[in-house]
C-alpha cells in the first residue's frame, strides 16, 4: 500500500467517524450544529446528570 493510498483511507475512516459521531449525538438530542467539542461534552454531561437525579 503507498502512502498515497494509506492517507486516502484515513481521510475516509476520519469523515465516516465525523459522521456517525454527529448522527450518535443527533439521536441524543443535542444539536450537531454547533462544532465545538467541550460544549457537546458539556451539554451530554448536563442531561445525563438530570436523569440520574
Amino acid at each position: 500500500m503507498t502512502n498515497q493510498e494509506l492517507k486516502k483511507r484515513k481521510d475516509y475512516f476520519a469523515k465516516v467517524r465525523l459522521a456517525n459521531y454527529r448522527a450518535s449525538m443527533k439521536l441524543e438530542g443535542i444539536d450537531v450544529s454547533k462544532p465545538t467539542d467541550a460544549q457537546d461534552k458539556a451539554k451530554i454531561l448536563a442531561k445525563y446528570r438530570t436523569l440520574s437525579a
